[in-house]
């Protein structure tokens, strides 16, 4: 799939610099965005603007959907969704934070249809989207994966398959959870050393040559808390799903929904 046609649903802040870096890896690239705003944008990066998901399902052999929330998903991938008509043995590959047993659910209501959907969920940031070096976890049948590899790897320096359809979202669940665990330490750590009068900066250099290093601390005051909330809520979800306990973690999520809003004043601490 090294030249293939590629469509992406949702040209936000992840999904424009991937599509820029589908161009510059050679591939015939489409989008299109809820905002019209976006065209300009995805335009300049040399892919074409469509004009909706079912444009891109009849054009694209591959389809990376990268929209915010579950019942986005399940309303392009429904029976009378947009992408109900894409070829037969096309690829929908979700890179959206969703429940995995939506994807699961999906792939199996779609495989009758003769689509194949995945989970291809990324990780790293916007940073890492920018620069092409993001993590990707992909769950899917091998031969699936392996088909669509040669495209992740245009956006991403690591791609990793984790299972079959659905586990990537365990994955981005498990990687979800570490990551606002660490953010939420970080703020506290700072803020502790603030008020004794230590210089937070020079702290927060020296943790991350410490056994305290974590990819928060490394990008202080640039990561978006944006996606925090439903993060975690997803974890819970599934957490109470599967009967298992996890204090921390339900601690975590209410200190991030009462931290977001301080934000940009606690961090501060790390200036």
């Amino acid at each position: 799939m090294t030249h293939s046609s590629v469509g992406l649903i949702g040209a936000g802040r992840m999904g424009t610099p991937i599509i820029g870096h589908l161009v510059r890896k050679g591939f015939a690239a489409m989008a299109c965005d809820i905002d019209p705003a976006r065209q300009a944008a995805v335009e300049a990066l040399g892919a074409r603007w469509a004009t909706g998901a079912a444009e891109i399902a009849a054009n694209c052999e591959l389809i990376l959907v990268c929209v915010g929330f579950d019942r986005e998903v399940r309303a392009l991938l429904a029976a009378d969704g947009a992408l109900a008509q894409a070829r037969p043995g096309s690829i929908v590959a979700i890179l959206s934070t969703i429940h995995p047993d939506t994807v699961r659910e999906l792939a199996q209501q779609a495989g009758a249809r003769g689509l194949h959907v995945i989970d291809a969920t990324v990780c790293r940031g916007g940073q890492a989207a920018d620069a092409g070096t993001l993590l990707t976890f992909v769950g899917g049948p091998a031969e699936v994966v392996e088909r669509v590899t040669p495209a992740l790897r245009a956006f991403s320096t690591d791609v990793v398959r984790t299972g079959d359809a659905g586990s990537a979202q365990v994955a981005k669940a498990a990687n979800n959870l570490v990551l606002w665990a660490c953010l939420v330490a970080d703020h506290e750590a700072l803020a502790l050393a603030r008020h004794y009068g230590v210089d937070t900066e020079v702290l927060r250099k020296a943790l991350l040559i410490s056994s305290a290093t974590n990819d928060a601390l490394d990008k202080w005051g640039t990561q978006s808390m944006a996606w925090a909330e439903d993060d975690m809520a997803i974890v819970s979800e599934m957490a109470a799903q599967a009967g298992i306990a996890l204090p921390q973690a339900g601690l975590n999520r209410e200190i991030c929904r009462t931290l977001k809003p301080k934000r940009y004043q606690l961090e501060q601490y790390g200036r």
